[in-house]
């Protein structure tokens, strides 16, 4: 972002300093940038639902749970320490040399800072970087940076007179699925109080929220919360007014009785092709943005002036639903469950070096230790698809504001962890959460699939009083629009030139990690076979042969991207 948005706030101790920056243009959202009192001064990266708890971070996220989507740094004379929340959503890196300890909320400037270079020059872990060409994100605390680890979920370190200790808390073990009506009403209701709790502010922002209002499950939630809590919103979906997501949206506006706005795309005749901003562009700006923990398959956010408008999305809604893993799979059989676990971490083996296989098997195998694999394939969601993933893509968006996201609170993820990840994944706990906020929309249909408890392919674990719950009404199928493409997923020849041009001219940097020759058979073709992990190995790429840190690209063509056939 701009230099000139950014301030800043410093405090000194003895041996200690704790220094902050932000976009954000006052303190008027609170807590301050650095927080002081007696000698003590908390950062916070992220916010509180109830700033007043600023004074008891940092605390146990388990067993003392405070409420927001955050991280905390705290400083004393002599003692410097830092906090992650239950699903480190937002990040605390660190790293320690002979004579300095750096811990902060962006990995580069760690690693630079402890490198105490003064031309930029950047050590990578190469190694490390083999679930980046594998998956896109990071499947481990490591980083791209030599020296430079994510501190773990629920984890508090400490550094006090030059001693690091880190402590970490595991988990939430879930309980086993409630046997009884009364019991599952009471679960529900936890959860229910958790999600209340972090909207609870917003009834006094003076505007009303826009959320963005879909047909599916997740936003549903969103809308029946914010009904329940009272709090002002508005609604607004993006599609034709035959589309099911419009359609849907439009009665769940209606019965709870919001406006509801309706952004049809734009009415063009067929392209038949797309003109696209250079990959090398897209690439550096995906690399100062996510420091190359994300890869440039994935849309960044770009960046526009900080604003405080209240918005709201559905975004890692899954968390309540036992995590995309789980739910990617129909056999829930405990084999099926642990080759799901084995090849989130060992993808395209065929495509990697023996130390890059060895070091993913390594990576895997506390995961694929766990007997229980619904908990296992839970809790790495957590671990990584959000603590990871969704941390260092979300860096774009915050560079915009800092929305609330029910779904990503500490006391929200806590709550939906201690639920039966069987009796999650039957989505009868979202079923009953929506009807217990917002029994209006006990007659409205859900787009794509049935509720899953609705169907013959439930959860083994299936509960005794599953038949009281209300019949839903029957499901809206995915509307397919049959002209859809995208130019990531169906590349054509000039953008496969490009990437390959880049990944095979770099093989040098690459071969600790890939094998050249599968590498070249991948883009054999004239258009790559497997986009996503091109996309990939370009990102990795372009991060070891030194395009960022650096200038940005300048005055390079926009690439022509045909529609197949």
């Amino acid at each position: 972002m701009p230099p000139d948005v950014i301030r800043g706030a410093e405090w000194h101790g003895r041996g200690v300093s704790l220094l902050a920056w932000t976009n954000e243009p006052d303190d008027s959202r609170q807590p301050p940038l650095i927080w002081e009192r007696a000698g003590r001064a908390v950062g916070l990266n992220g916010h509180l639902a109830d700033p007043t708890q600023v004074a008891a971070l940092p605390a146990d996220t388990v067993a003392d749970p405070v409420g927001g989507c955050f991280s905390a740094w705290f400083a004393s004379d002599g003692e410097l320490g830092a906090s992650t929340a239950i699903n480190r959503v937002c990040p605390v890196f660190h790293a320690e040399t002979p004579d300095l300890h750096v811990v902060g909320s962006r990995a580069l400037l760690v690693h630079l800072v402890a490198a105490d270079r003064t031309d930029e020059r950047v050590e990578f872990d190469v190694l490390a970087l083999q679930s980046m060409v594998r998956q896109g994100f990071f499947l481990s605390d490591e980083t791209p940076y030599k020296g430079v680890t994510a501190l773990r979920p629920n984890s508090r370190l400490i550094v006090r007179d030059g001693a690091r200790t880190i402590i970490e808390t595991p988990l939430p073990q879930a309980a086993p699925a409630p046997a009884s009506a009364r019991r599952k009403r009471a679960a529900v209701g936890e959860l229910a109080d958790a999600l209340l709790a972090t909207v609870a502010p917003l009834r006094d922002l003076g505007e009303p929220v826009n959320l963005a209002l879909t047909g599916g499950r997740d936003t549903r939630i969103l809308a029946a919360l914010l009904h329940a809590a009272g709090v002002p919103f508005r609604a607004t979906t993006n599609g034709l007014d035959t589309h099911p997501d419009v359609i849907i949206a439009r009665m769940i506006a209606d019965r709870l009785g919001v406006e509801h706005t309706v952004i049809a795309p734009p009415q063009t005749a067929a392209k038949d092709a797309v003109l696209v901003e250079h990959p090398l562009s897209r690439a550096w700006e995906t690399l100062r943005t996510c420091e190359g923990m994300t890869s440039a398959y994935e849309s960044i956010v770009s960046y526009l002036p900080y604003a405080g408008k209240p918005t709201m999305s559905g975004q890692s809604g899954e968390t309540l639903r036992a995590g995309s893993l789980n739910l990617l799979q129909s056999d829930l059989g405990d084999e099926a469950l642990r080759r799901r676990i084995d090849t989130t971490f060992r993808k395209d083996a065929k495509l990697f070096t023996a130390e890059a296989n060895e070091h993913a098997r390594a990576l895997a195998a506390p995961w694929l230790a766990r007997q229980d694999r619904l908990e296992a394939l839970d809790h790495l969601y957590i671990w990584y698809k959000v603590g990871r993933w969704q941390a260092s893509a979300r860096a774009g968006s915050l560079r915009r504001g800092d929305p609330v996201r029910p779904f990503l609170d500490n006391r929200v993820v806590r709550a939906a962890l201690s639920l039966d990840q069987s009796w999650r994944l039957s989505e009868e706990v979202i079923y009953t959460l929506i009807l217990r906020l917002a029994p209006e929309l006990r007659d409205v249909p859900i787009e794509g699939k049935p509720w899953r408890f609705t169907e013959g392919a439930t959860p083994p674990r299936r509960l005794l009083w599953q038949s009281r719950l209300p019949t839903p009404p029957p499901h809206l199928p995915t509307a397919k629009t049959g002209g859809g493409w995208s130019w990531r997923t169906s590349p054509g020849p000039a953008l496969t030139d490009l990437l390959r041009d880049q990944v095979l001219g770099s093989l040098d940097a690459l071969a600790p990690i890939v094998e050249p020759d599968e590498v070249r058979a991948l883009f054999a073709g004239p258009v790559v076979g497997k986009p996503a992990l091109a996309w990939h190995l370009y990102t990795v790429s372009t991060l070891l042969t030194g395009l960022y840190p650096g200038k940005a690209p300048e005055d390079l063509p926009r690439i022509t991207v045909s529609r197949p056939g």
